[in-house]
């Protein structure tokens, strides 16, 4: 799912918030369980949604505990005593990536 698509949605399963990430839907569950700061809408069956500032709050999560190693008690402490900086570390960490992503694309396109 690219950022446009991100920007135009209110509201994703835990599916789409799982390929999002590449991750099973079983993690979305386990850290929508642990993280307070993830505050899912759930309709009449119960079923979760998460907003635009949840899937954030996920690639922070996600960044924490499978890029750099920490625990899930260490990733609670960092939300919450570190947020700017994972802020900026995570959005440069995406710009990053999506540039070089073009650039594969550019140079594969290159006779």
């Amino acid at each position: 799912m690219t950022q446009t698509s991100v920007n135009e949605k209110i509201f994703w399963s835990v599916t789409e918030v799982a390929e999002m990430l590449g991750v099973n839907e079983s993690h979305i569950r386990y850290w929508d369980k642990e993280f307070d700061i993830i505050k899912p809408v759930r309709n009449k069956k119960g079923i979760r949604f998460f907003t635009k500032e949840d899937i954030q709050n996920f690639r922070h999560i996600y960044h924490l505990v499978k890029e750099k190693g920490y625990t899930l008690e260490g990733a609670k402490k960092m939300m919450k005593f570190k947020r700017k900086d994972l802020e900026n570390t995570v959005d440069v960490r995406e710009t990053l990536t999506s540039l070089r992503d073009f650039l594969i694309e550019v140079k594969e396109s290159l006779p």
